[in-house]
């Protein structure tokens, strides 16, 4: 992805309301192209059911903390998905 997009893409996550980071991550990497980046994307995805568990267990108790680890996995996966653009691009 070209730099400007890039950016375009980070301001579109800091410009939008709290509540557009609703969706969870996806799972959007082909493992037979990019191994490592999939599995990457996978253990964000894990990792975003497991703070679902814990919030349903802890009765959404968790001082916005989960949330927050929530919403930086969304942006994670985001990340993921640009290498793999870029790594597309050689």
């Amino acid at each position: 992805m070209m730099k400007t997009a890039k950016a375009a893409l980070a301001l579109g996550l800091l410009a939008a309301p709290a509540g557009a980071f609703a969706q969870e991550p996806v799972q959007n990497i082909d493992p037979q192209r990019h191994g490592n980046l999939a599995a990457a994307q996978d253990l964000t995805r894990q990792a975003y059911d497991r703070l679902s568990l814990a919030q349903k267990e802890n009765h959404n108790n968790l001082g916005g903390h989960a949330d927050k680890a929530k919403e930086l996995l969304r942006q994670a996966n985001i990340e993921i998905r640009l290498a793999a653009d870029a790594a597309n691009q050689r």
